[in-house]
């Protein structure tokens, strides 16, 4: 489920990019559509704006709820926790402690220096 959900947020994501990029800006400096073919052709450029303006707001809302499904997923099979600062991040485990070294066998010690010959 959680799979799906991702894909198709994926997929909302491109295509509202996509959409805010076709749209006309306000300067008219940026923006790709609404001018002489491309879409004008197809729609006229009043409803070429209009369809891409509401084609924007039904994505912002695919988008939002997709997002939202992702959080009440990920959220539903962990434990409650009080806060997220509770947590330690990772790789701050605290290390075992070490298990004390086994004695070593009382005998001659060894010179500190090599003897000369």
């Amino acid at each position: 489920m959680q799979t799906v959900l991702i894909v198709i947020q994926l997929l909302v994501s491109i295509a509202l990019v996509i959409v805010v990029l076709l749209q006309k800006s306000e300067g008219g400096a940026l923006g790709m559509g609404g001018s002489g073919g491309g879409l004008g052709g197809l729609f006229s450029p009043r409803g070429a704006g209009d369809a891409l303006t509401r084609t924007t707001a039904i994505l912002a809302v695919a988008f939002f709820v997709t997002s939202l499904a992702l959080t009440l997923l990920s959220l539903h099979g962990r434990p409650q926790q009080a806060s997220i600062l509770d947590s330690q991040p990772i790789g701050t485990a605290k290390p075992a402690l070490p298990a004390q070294p086994a004695k070593q066998p009382a005998g001659p010690k060894a010179p500190a220096v090599p003897a000369p010959h």
